[in-house]
This record gives structure tokens, sequence and C-alpha cells, in this order.
């Protein structure tokens, strides 16, 4: 049994500032599904990652609907950030240094089994093609290992507020509708491998992310946040590979002048 309701400041002051930041920006939210998210004990809940808000925007609602909290896995650059790094700590959310996950695993095993929600993202980074991505197998090793089941979500329109290689303007962040869809727990077997259970996990997202486009209440036709093969503008999700596996070239490049 999960200490959900017990007394932690930082992150309620960040649930408070989250609820109003989305209520003066007017979003309106469409809920479906959140019924599966249990109401005590652990479970990992793996979300798309199209903008940068999913974290917030999913436990905006979960909160609403259950009070619980989500302890999220984040790369380690967000907590060596003064400010945000203590926040994230704070809120006892989890550090990942990409080249040695070990303690971080462990540390999520663990929250898991004390009755955590875990929030990952196993497409590793926003997509910027707006669709569901390969995704890693951290997810369904982490629900194996813990014995909980994974909550697959869908988040639609989030990325209309914040996201990569797209500069929102201002006044756009105003009044968008985001779509939410949590599907039915998926249970992974101690001795079903990763691999299987992950495909799994990408084509119950990709159903709900189809469905909360086919029903998202606005025309993407010619939209920068409507995927292409849908009549968008958006990068295909090739031109997105070619540019983050530049973009990474790029990074790598200053790191090897800098050591």
């Amino acid at each position: 049994m999960t200490a959900r309701r017990s007394s932690e400041p930082i992150y309620s002051t960040a649930i408070v500032v989250g609820r109003g930041l989305f209520g003066a920006l007017g979003v309106k939210r469409r809920v479906t599904g959140v019924e599966h998210v249990p109401t005590s004990g652990g479970a990992v809940l793996a979300m798309t990652h199209f903008g940068y808000l999913e974290f917030a925007l999913v436990e905006w609602v979960t909160w609403l609907a259950n009070r619980r909290r989500i302890r999220f896995m984040a790369k380690q650059s967000v907590f060596d950030k003064p400010v945000v790094g203590a926040l994230m700590r704070g809120m006892r959310h989890i550090s990942v240094d990409m080249k040695a996950g070990a303690a971080a695993y462990a540390k999520a095993v663990e929250a898991l089994r004390s009755g955590e929600l875990l929030g990952v993202f196993p497409e590793a980074g926003v997509s910027a093609s707006f669709t569901v991505r390969d995704l890693k197998t951290g997810a369904a090793r982490l629900a194996a290992e813990a014995g909980v089941p994974i909550i697959p979500v869908a988040v639609w329109g989030g990325h209309r507020l914040l996201t990569k290689r797209h500069k929102v303007g201002f006044f756009e962040r105003f009044g968008v509708p985001v779509s939410f869809a949590f599907g039915a727990p998926i249970t992974v077997g101690a001795d079903e491998e990763a691999h299987v259970a992950t495909e799994r996990l990408k084509v119950r997202l990709q159903e709900l992310v189809d469905r909360v486009q086919r029903e998202y209440p606005v025309d993407g036709t010619g939209q920068w946040w409507q995927p292409r093969h849908l009549g968008g503008t958006a990068p295909t999700p090739e031109e997105a590979a070619a540019a983050d596996a530049e973009r990474e070239r790029a990074r790598e490049a200053r790191r090897t002048e800098a050591s």
C-alpha cells in the first residue's frame, strides 16, 4: 500500500501550480479510461511523448481522478539544473543516468514494490513526427520484476502547448483540447520476453492514439501539430529520425571538443 496521501508539500504545491496554469490556459481535457489507474498499489504508466508537458498533464488528470501522485523517471540532466533539480528531488522523481541506468532501475523497482505509480516514456524522447516510435523495453522489464501492471496512456493535444522543434505562439496555447486515453492494464508474465511484451504495449498505445486522433474535436489538416499521414505538416518519422541523428552527432562533436 502506497503512502500517497501523506503530506508532500513540494508535490502538492506543484500540483496547485499546474492546475492553475492549465486552468488559466483554458485547457479542455477529454479523459477516458482513467478508472484503469489503480487506487492503490504499484503500476507503470507508459505514456506517449509528443510534447514536453505530458508528465504534468497526466499527473493533473490522475490527481483529479484519485488523488494519486506519480513518480517520473527523467534524465539526470534535468536534476542537474539548480532549481528544477531541487524540485524534482523534492517530488521524489527518479533521475536516470543514460550511461549507467542500473541504479535508477533499482530505485524504480523499489518504488513500484512499495506501491507507487511510476511514469515512464517508453519512446525515450519526444517524437517530433507526432507518431508512436519504437519503444524501449524498460517499462515491460520494470513491470515484470516488480509484479505490477502497465497502464498505457495516450495523450493528444498536449504538444500544442509545448513541444520539440516548434515554437508555439503565446495565443496558440489558449483553449487547446487535450485528450487522454488510459488503456486497460497489461500484465507482463515473469517468463515473458521483454520485447514481446513491449510490442504488445506499442500496439495498444497505437490503438489509443488512433482513437484520440480520430475523435479529436479540431481538424488538423494543414496544421503543424498534425502527423503527415493525417494531412498535417509535421515531419515524417524518417525526417524526424534524421534530424535527431544529426543533432546527436553535433552534440557528440561538441562534447569531444570540450574534452
